[in-house]
């Protein structure tokens, strides 16, 4: 692993951020786009933003780090954490962290990686 700064990676996540944040606020209302694509995206989100800052040697090691963080965090909204941290509803925190567990978000988040695993070897 290497600090270094890769430009294209970086405008990959700054776009997927962009979708990211469309999802959020344009699309909201459709369940489905928000609930399921925008969890299966982030996950990518994650992995061109790391690969912006960090040169990987396994990149299939990232990946799946990259899926054991998501589910860390859906636990940890599972348990309630956010509310435990004093986190009010509406703030970055609770928003960041989240408050609610769901086990489509899980199988988004792996959707998300298998699609990483698959194409970025």
């Amino acid at each position: 692993m290497k600090l270094t700064f890769n430009p294209k990676y970086f405008v990959w996540a700054l776009a997927l951020l962009g979708v990211e944040l469309l999802i959020a606020t344009v699309f909201s209302h459709i369940g489905f786009i928000r609930g399921y694509i925008g969890d299966a995206l982030v996950v990518i989100l994650l992995y061109y933003l790391v690969l912006s800052f960090v040169k990987v040697k396994h990149k299939s090691k990232l990946i799946w780090g990259i899926f054991i963080f998501a589910v860390v965090v859906e636990a940890l909204q599972y348990f309630g954490v956010a509310s435990y941290l004093g986190f009010t509803k509406g703030s970055l925190g609770y928003i960041l962290l989240g408050n609610h567990f769901s086990w489509g978000d899980i199988i988004s988040y792996t959707v998300g990686c298998l699609f990483l695993q698959l194409t970025h070897k």
